[in-house]
């Protein structure tokens, strides 16, 4: 069986025939699925790094205006073809086509491509910085060199390699993009590269703008994340590989950019329980279960104090895991995983309170988990306590008093959100003020009475957190033009002629539109004369 091509420097390259080679699955069935992709060889690697290269010189001279044609081409190509992509995708995923895919999903994806091109078109994301009185003038600018973006299993669309909010701002702020498909749709992300590539015609912009491999051996990647003509990474997915991938980059000082394990910890103050405990249970449940507990923002950990409405969110809470059906996974390993976990927790102290409905239909299948484990367990091996469950499944702390809340959340790990259920009236501020100092220093996003599941594409929005939460507490993957940000190189212009500095750094504003601080105040306005 003849193997799907690579796109490499603009080109779709068959692998050799003697090439190793993988088949996606059906996770609703079980089922292989009859396409082979190939594993990169090192010379495919090096040919990747080759034209990316190439690519992001060109890219980093390129007109902004060019990079924003190529970003809406390639938004206006994905909604045409929103119908064929979500098919794929459902079949590759178990995702549903409506409304996840064809309804939420696919339009964040477009819109989020569209914003990348308005804030390239401003360029408000280089933050032009000029010092008249010392003839001083710095910007972030590309880093010349590609960026390579590997997205996770959960969001074939608004987190993928080749389409997702990574791929976007490295795009807008003038780079190649080397993306890793991912293994569980490289079907759906090998269309969304045909599209993209017909958009860089449309726009003029180099094809090598975007290349996709689908898979590559431990070493070939580690040994790709240090290559000196990589610019940058750009990785979501587990914690186990983004730690390798950290030390390869690391290791010679190359900014990379992660998204990994996170646990969401959702206090419920003892007020807000006594004014709806059961709604609560519902809401969390919600939550916890929806799409089958697949979203990096899950919340996985919840915070109480023992009492009479703690047990009755606990009994309607249980009552809704029992009740919830084994969804769909998306890799054949993660129900095993989820299990694996949930024993393990049981192992160590914790008690299991619900379980969802034993799978009867072939697929990737896990059964939904709620355990719940004392304060004074839980403070006895924080770390044990906080093993993220990938899947529907959470952990109840059941603290005996304020006091121990307090310590067990001195002993959290980062997250890239935490949440708080409150008392309208009044009476959980106190506890309120005390915890959100200890918590909130260890994530990006403080949530307040609502679930952390959605992530709104907002410029407002942080997508990330402390490592290994995010990669860097003062980044987020999400959050335009604060994502872009992360792959800028900040350059300082001293006393350089005005003819040789960058368009955003002259006197003359260039656009009228991007916002520059000029001798201490933002402006829209020239330099004055």
């Amino acid at each position: 069986m003849t193997a799907h091509p690579m796109l490499i420097a603009g080109e779709w390259r068959s692998a050799p025939a003697d090439a190793s080679t993988f088949q996606p699955s059906n996770p609703s069935t079980g089922e292989l699925l009859p396409d082979t992709y190939p594993v990169a060889s090192s010379a495919e690697i090096d040919a990747l790094l080759d034209a990316g290269l190439s690519a992001s010189q060109t890219l980093a001279e390129t007109d902004p205006t060019a990079i924003a044609a190529f970003l809406e081409a390639y938004a206006d190509g994905i909604a045409a073809a929103t119908d064929e992509l979500a098919a794929l995708a459902s079949t590759e995923t178990g995702l549903p086509v409506k409304p996840r895919l064809e309804v939420v999903e696919i339009p964040r994806t477009t819109g989020q491509l569209r914003q990348a091109a308005a804030a390239a078109r401003a360029g408000d994301w280089k933050q032009p910085v000029i010092d008249t009185a010392n003839n001083l003038r710095s910007q972030l600018e590309p880093l010349g060199k590609p960026v390579l973006v590997i997205g996770p299993n959960n969001f074939p669309f608004a987190f993928n390699g080749i389409a997702g909010g990574d791929f976007a701002a490295a795009i807008a702020t003038g780079h190649a993009v080397i993306a890793k498909a991912h293994p569980a749709h490289p079907g759906t992300s090998k269309r969304l590269a045909e599209i993209a590539l017909a958009a860089t015609a449309t726009a003029g912009v180099p094809t090598a703008t975007i290349q996709l491999y689908y898979r590559s051996s431990h070493a070939e990647g580690h040994r790709m994340a240090s290559d000196p003509r990589l610019g940058a990474i750009g990785f979501t997915g587990s914690e186990g590989a983004g730690r390798k991938i950290k030390a390869a980059a690391d290791a010679v000082g190359k900014p990379a950019y992660f998204e990994l394990s996170s646990v969401n910890p959702v206090a419920f103050l003892p007020g807000a329980l006594a004014e709806k405990a059961a709604d609560l249970a519902t809401e969390f449940s919600g939550s916890c279960l929806l799409g089958t507990g697949q979203f990096c923002t899950n919340p996985g950990l919840l915070l109480t104090i023992a009492g009479a409405d703690t047990e009755t969110f606990l009994t309607t809470a249980a009552a809704n895991f029992n009740a919830a059906p084994s969804g769909v996974m998306l890799v054949p390993s993660l129900p095993g995983e989820l299990d694996a976990s949930v024993k393990a927790l049981v192992a160590d102290g914790a008690e299991l309170m619900g379980r969802g409905t034993q799978p009867t239909e072939p697929g990737f299948r896990a059964q939904p988990a709620l355990l719940r484990v004392s304060g004074a367990t839980f403070l006895g091996d924080p770390k044990a306590f906080q093993r993220e469950m990938f899947g529907p499944g959470a952990l109840v702390v059941v603290a005996a008093d304020a006091d121990e809340l307090a310590a067990v959340a001195e002993h959290l790990e980062s997250s890239l959100t935490a949440s708080f259920y409150s008392a309208s009236d009044g009476s959980d501020d106190a506890l309120y003020d005390r915890l959100v100092p200890i918590i909130a220093a260890k994530a990006g996003r403080l949530l307040n009475d609502k679930m952390p599941t959605g992530v709104a594409v907002s410029p407002a929005m942080v997508h990330g957190g402390p490592f290994p939460a995010g990669g860097h507490p003062g980044f987020t993957a999400v959050g335009i033009p604060a994502s872009l940000r992360r792959f800028g190189a900040l350059r300082c212009y001293d006393n350089v002629r005005a003819g040789r500095l960058p368009a955003t750094l002259q006197d003359k504003n260039p656009n009228g539109v991007i916002w520059r601080l000029i001798d201490g105040t933002w402006t829209q306005a020239d330099v004055a004369s």
